[in-house]
C-alpha cells in the first residue's frame, strides 16, 4: 500500500514539474520573440513586394496658404432728394394732367391790314395808315371786320386821332364780287363840321379797301344807303372808291 501511494505521488509531482517547465519555456520564448530586433531578411519577407505607392491623404498634404486681398469697401448709395421742380419724372404719366398749351401765332397765321387815322396839319386833316396784325382768315370778311373793330375802338397812339364819333358800331360787313359793303350805326352821322365829316368818310373808305385798294365801297347807316352826311349835306357817292374820294374831298 505504501509503495502504491508513493508511486502515485511521484507521478503527480513529475507531471506538475513538466507542466511548470513547459510554461517557463513558452514564456521565455514569447519574451525573446517580442524583444529581439527584426533582421533585414525578416523585413523584406514580411513587406509586400507589389504594394502600390499610396498618395498622401488630404490630412497629410502640405497646407498651401493663398493670400486673399482685403475686400474693397463699397460706398453706400446716397439718398436722392426728389426735385420739387420736376415732379413729372417721379409721377406716372397716366396720373399727370396735361394742360393745353396756347399755340403761339406763327408768321403764316398772321395777316396785316391797314387802319386809317387822321392827323391835323396846317388846319387840314391828313390820313395816317397804321398796320394792324390780325389772325389769318380764310375769307376777307373776317380780316376787314377785325380792322373795323380796331378802327372804331380808337387809336392807341397819341399822335393820331379819329373823327369817327365814339359809340359808332359796325352793324355788318360783307365782301362780294362787286365790292365791300359796310353798315354802321347812327352815331356815325352825329356831330362835327365839314372837315370832320370828310375825314371820317375817308377813314371808312380807305380802311375798307386796305386789302384791295381799287375795290368799291358801299356805305350804309342803320341798313340804309348813306347819301348825305352832316348838316351841310356832304354828298356821298355810291359806290365810293379811293379815287373818287381823293377827287371830291381832297384832304
Amino acid at each position: 500500500m505504501k509503495d502504491g501511494k508513493e508511486v502515485r505521488r511521484v507521478s503527480i509531482a513529475v507531471i506538475a514539474g513538466v507542466c511548470g517547465l513547459a510554461l517557463l519555456a513558452g514564456g521565455g520564448i514569447a519574451w525573446w520573440t517580442a524583444n529581439r530586433s527584426p533582421t533585414p531578411a525578416d523585413t523584406q519577407s514580411s513587406a509586400p513586394t507589389n504594394a502600390p505607392a499610396l498618395s498622401p491623404s488630404p490630412a497629410e498634404s502640405p497646407v498651401v496658404i493663398i493670400p486673399v486681398p482685403p475686400p474693397t469697401p463699397v460706398p453706400a448709395p446716397t439718398a436722392q432728394t426728389p426735385n420739387a421742380q420736376t415732379p413729372n419724372a417721379q409721377t406716372p404719366n397716366a396720373l399727370v394732367p396735361k394742360l393745353p398749351q396756347p399755340k403761339p401765332l406763327q408768321q403764316t397765321d398772321v395777316q396785316t391790314v391797314q387802319v386809317y387815322w387822321v392827323k391835323e396839319a396846317n388846319g387840314k386833316f391828313e390820313g395816317v395808315p397804321t398796320k394792324v396784325a390780325v389772325k389769318q382768315a380764310d375769307k376777307p370778311d373776317a380780316a376787314l371786320q377785325a380792322a373795323f373793330n380796331s378802327l372804331l375802338a380808337g387809336p392807341k397812339d397819341g399822335t393820331v386821332s379819329s373823327e369817327i364819333p365814339n359809340g359808332t358800331k359796325l352793324r355788318g360787313l360783307s365782301v362780294k364780287n362787286d365790292g365791300v359793303y359796310v353798315d354802321l350805326s347812327a352815331e356815325f352821322t352825329s356831330g362835327g363840321g365839314s372837315n370832320s365829316m370828310t375825314s371820317r368818310l375817308g377813314q371808312v373808305i380807305y380802311t375798307a379797301t386796305s386789302l384791295q385798294p381799287n375795290t368799291k365801297v358801299w356805305i350804309s347807316v342803320e341798313g340804309k344807303p348813306l347819301e348825305l352826311l352832316g348838316g351841310e349835306g356832304l354828298e356821298v357817292a355810291q359806290p365810293s372808291t379811293r379815287q373818287s374820294f381823293d377827287k371830291n374831298f381832297p384832304l
